[in-house]
């Protein structure tokens, strides 16, 4: 039989961590499923300085705080990949590689992942001047020569923002025009911080072994092998909801995000959704720990009706 909660949190980063603080602290029993260790994210972040009460701490160390916050008033850990939730009505049967778990109410937390181009020092580098994240990471170049990879929105939007701190921004697109909304190109073309290359293959991230110092390029056109100097390399060629698992749920978009109203709540009762995983415009640790204290009142909230 499979053993019962009130609740199962899918995923252990900050909103998972919170959503457990606040429905344990509700005096409901709680269990967080994560295929990985505590933390989600935060692990692969050298240094957070836009989290308040910290002027500056450790990816992995603001984990293991929240861990301690979210365990103290019972919240159970343990490992497992979800592979599917049955809605069973009045209780919820997430299957997973390690057993079968039941409860009352679900809150999926399983985030999202950045796409990566898949080139050498993409991986080496990461945390180290390889960012996915302009926002999270765009203070630690401040004078510095950074390079965006991309076309799109995303692409557009952080390079303007880091405009803001580094010396300059060169955009590296592998086709001769951006696909980002027309307002975005027409700032970008106009901010004399930034620097454009056109019908470019990116071929590799280098570095000294501890940073990264350049990334270099194929012209599509002339077949040149050409570089760029780089003290960052930001990339946004696109970002993958994990929602795999709950595709037959009916409540993902056709992109695959988690659809929700203000309550976390999707339109299958019983099962809440936080973080980067929902269809949401900022992803940060911030808001992800606000989703996470408004679904761990919900689902209090939720239970006490049935």
């Amino acid at each position: 039989m499979a053993k019962s909660y009130d609740v199962i949190v899918i995923g252990a980063g900050p909103g998972g961590m919170t959503a457990a603080l606040y429905a344990s602290r509700s005096n409901l029993s709680v269990l967080m499923l994560d295929r990985g260790i505590y933390g989600g994210q935060m692990n692969n972040t050298a240094e957070v300085e836009n989290y308040p009460g910290f002027k500056s701490i450790l990816g992995p160390e603001l984990g293991e705080k929240m861990y301690a916050s979210a365990t103290q008033f019972g919240a159970e850990y343990g490992y497992g990949t979800v592979n599917s939730i049955e809605d069973k009505g009045e209780f919820k049967l997430v299957h997973t590689d390690e057993g079968d778990f039941q409860a009352r109410a679900v809150i999926i937390a399983t985030g999202s992942e950045h796409k990566k181009v898949g080139i050498p020092g993409e991986d080496e580098y990461g945390g180290r001047g390889v960012s996915y994240c302009a926002v999270c990471d765009g203070a630690f170049f401040k004078n510095k020569e950074v390079v965006v990879i991309g076309g799109g929105d995303s692409a557009i939007e952080e390079g303007l923002y880091l405009t803001q701190l580094a010396s300059k921004v060169t955009v590296i697109h592998r086709r001769d025009q951006l696909r980002a909304q027309k307002i975005l190109q027409d700032r970008a073309f106009v901010n004399d911080k930034m620097a454009f290359v056109w019908n470019a293959q990116v071929k590799t991230i280098e570095g000294d072994d501890k940073k990264v110092a350049a990334v270099t390029y194929v012209d599509k056109e002339s077949g040149e092998t050409k570089g760029v100097p780089a003290s960052g390399v930001f990339i946004y060629v696109g970002i993958d909801p994990m929602t795999s698992a709950f595709k037959d749920l009916g409540i993902l978009t056709e992109a695959g995000w988690v659809k929700t109203d203000d309550h976390m709540a999707t339109s299958v009762p019983g099962i809440f959704a936080i973080g980067d995983v929902r269809e949401k415009d900022l992803r940060q640790i911030t808001t992800a720990v606000g989703d996470g204290g408004i679904a761990g009142q919900e689902v209090f909230k939720y239970i006490q009706s049935i």
